[in-house]
């Protein structure tokens, strides 16, 4: 994988092949951060990336400007690579070990962003909990956004503040915006 834009563009990072993650494509991130692009201004947002697996989404971020990126994930492996990457590249990323819905029940800082990369395997109850969460705990700020990365095959459009979606290859992107 590597970094598509910012002061890191072109980096290359190699993830231990013992990770259990599925990174985001090259292609699929670099069409989300167009979308993206043209909605923020990286330097003024805060970003919270949930299932962060190699912190792929969270780098990108902080390549562009973004200085307020908590990165998190359940594996320890994950955390520790993100945490030895980050200081590295010397980007401004916090990264919490935890399971993702039960740091979504108690969490209470907002973002402007909240990506969420849950494996493409989830049954739709558990992809439903997201979107859930973060409205019902009011994590997003009054402009921010929801993303959801899942499966072609999984359809989200049904779900309370769905926005819109977008294909790319085998990945989508769900938005998901208050009413």
């Amino acid at each position: 994988m590597r970094i598509i834009s910012g002061i890191h563009k072109g980096r290359k990072i190699i993830a231990p092949k013992k990770l259990p993650v599925r990174p985001t494509t090259d292609m699929a991130k670099e069409a989300l951060f167009n979308i993206l692009n043209n909605q923020y201004y990286f330097d003024e947002i805060s970003v919270l990336d949930l299932f962060s697996g190699t912190g792929n989404i969270s780098y990108e971020f902080a390549s562009r400007g973004a200085e307020l990126i908590t990165a998190v994930d359940d594996n320890y492996s994950c955390i520790k690579f993100i945490n030895e990457t980050a200081e590295a590249f010397e980007m401004p990323i916090k990264t919490i070990k935890s399971d993702v819905f039960k740091l979504l029940e108690h969490a209470n800082q907002k973002y402007t962003i909240i990506f969420a990369d849950p494996p493409y395997n989830f049954e739709i109850q558990l992809f439903t909990r997201i979107p859930q969460l973060v409205f019902q705990n009011e994590l997003l700020d009054e402009n921010g956004c929801l993303i959801i990365e899942h499966s072609k095959h999984t359809d989200l459009s049904l779900l309370e503040h769905f926005s819109y979606s977008r294909k790319y290859g085998g990945n989508t992107f769900s938005f998901f915006v208050r009413n």
